[in-house]
């Protein structure tokens, strides 16, 4: 599968439909950005159930700054509409392998326990 483009009018369709998504925040002046574009093609095209998502932080300056990204590229994963991974910097190719696997393997339940355990700690 190849990466697709994520904006505003698309995002949040895309996440509630997909299992795992992972977004690729990044800007054509970036050049880290473009040094980590093949790295992340190239997982698209291996990992066919998981949609690999771009946002242009220039042209989705809202989406960017709705998820607070102060740097890029950033790299964020989610995965039954959690956010569970968003760091800034391009990962090299056994990294972004090792993410994706540690995102099947996780027991949603699990996770979805502790978020609502923070949550209610949290209030």
């Amino acid at each position: 599968m190849a990466t697709v483009t994520l904006s505003e009018a698309n995002f949040e369709e895309t996440i509630t439909s997909n299992e795992i998504v992972l977004v690729d925040f990044w800007a054509s002046w970036c050049g880290p950005c473009r040094m980590f574009s093949p790295v992340y093609e190239e997982a698209s095209e291996r990992h066919g159930d998981v949609v690999f998502g771009k946002v242009d932080t220039q042209a989705e300056a809202a989406l960017a700054g709705q998820f607070g990204i102060m740097s890029i590229p950033t790299l964020m994963a989610i995965r039954d509409h959690v956010v569970l991974y968003a760091r800034p910097g391009a990962l090299p190719p056994p990294a972004l392998e090792d993410l994706i696997q540690q995102i099947r393997a996780l027991d949603m339940d699990e996770v979805r326990r502790t978020v609502k355990k923070q949550a209610h700690a949290a209030s």
